[in-house]
């Protein structure tokens, strides 16, 4: 990514598309019924001498879409830019630094080849010059990429110093579906999280039998999956697809941690109702297999840190230490408030 972002002018393509605003609109259909109140039947006269009327490809509006394109090209997180504006450019480097006046403008539509059109022209240009067209690539590897912030801060530009209707200036391309991808992985994240917690808190009042044991069951998971989460932001670890599955995946294996020993935590209760021998008990039984099966896959997801993809590095740390925090949630946290607490039904013996 840093050598397509260094060598090629940006990764993902980021366009901006603009049209004119109601004034424009209002303004041809004030000039179509003028002329249908004065014209009159010529039979002299050429329809071809007609004026074309456009909104973007006259030398004041250019001059507009210049400051964009070069605006665009001053921003630090953005490579290429690319617009009717290179068009301009060009022309004016081989006129000696003139750049070219409305009937220069209007000479280069009719009689520029259609290849060099297809490659300046239309690509940013409709065929009614009243549509506009700016193509940018971000540079992705740039520690201060914010793409929402980019994109409001390109928006406030046009229409705060450029003076353009924000209705007129529309986002499209990868960044933004990217970008609405993101906020929608954000707000599913909070309400995925808050429904599982509901969800796992009513699974184990089935299971345990016990409203008491299901809230104590419940708070190693939501340390685990917080802790993560206050983890990655602590060292600047941006939430992506890859990231985002790290708090699930947490999520899980502790479940299965408080499952397994509170279920048998239960058991061993009844031999004796003594917290604490149940608890050294536990310890020595499912908590090794707990220990055992938590390293094994701790080090199986590691091996990911080898790889060359940096969210594929992040996935498989960030997830080896969920797992270790997971663990040590349900060896620790979750036997000390259960001996706390007391929730098992019966009279408990000693301690």
């Amino acid at each position: 990514m840093e050598i397509i972002d260094q060598q090629l002018g940006g990764t993902t393509p980021l366009n901006i598309v603009m049209n004119p605003d109601q004034k424009y609109f209002d303004y041809l259909k004030e000039a179509a019924q003028e002329k249908e109140e004065t014209d009159f039947d010529d039979p002299f006269a050429d329809e071809g001498d007609t004026a074309e009327v456009n909104f973007w490809f006259n030398s004041n509006m250019l001059d507009r879409v210049e400051k964009i394109h070069d605006y665009l090209e001053s921003l630090p997180e953005v490579g290429k830019v690319q617009s009717i504006s290179t068009l301009i450019k060009v022309f004016t480097q081989l006129d000696k630094g003139r750049k070219p006046d409305d009937y220069d403008l209007v000479l280069i539509r009719k009689l520029m080849p259609e290849n060099v059109k297809d490659s300046l022209v239309n690509p940013y240009l409709s065929k009614d010059a009243n549509q506009i067209h700016i193509t940018m690539r971000l540079i992705e590897s740039n520690p201060n990429l914010r793409r929402s912030d980019l994109i409001e801060k390109i928006r406030h530009h046009l229409v705060e110093e450029l003076q353009f209707d924000p209705k007129t200036i529309k986002f499209t391309g990868m960044v933004v579906l990217y970008n609405n991808m993101l906020q929608s992985l954000y707000r599913s994240q909070i309400l995925t999280i808050g429904v599982v917690f509901f969800a796992i808190m009513f699974m184990f009042m089935i299971l345990f039998k016990s409203f008491s044991l299901a809230l104590i069951g419940i708070v190693p998971n939501l340390l685990a999956a917080g802790t993560v989460l206050s983890l990655m932001g602590w060292l600047g670890i941006p939430l992506d697809m890859m990231t985002i599955t790290i708090a699930a995946i947490t999520v899980g294996i502790a479940v299965d941690d408080t499952i397994h020993y509170i279920h048998r935590f239960q058991t061993e209760f009844k031999v004796d109702q003594n917290y604490l021998a149940t608890m050294d008990r536990c310890h020595g039984s499912i908590g090794k297999a707990m220990y055992y099966t938590s390293v094994t896959i701790t080090l199986g997801f590691s091996i990911l840190a080898l790889s060359d993809f940096m969210p594929t590095i992040y996935f498989g740390l960030l997830t080896g230490a969920a797992m270790i925090i997971a663990l040590i949630g349900a060896l620790t946290l979750l036997p000390l408030l259960i001996v706390v607490f007391r929730p098992l039904p019966g009279h408990a013996r000693g301690e």
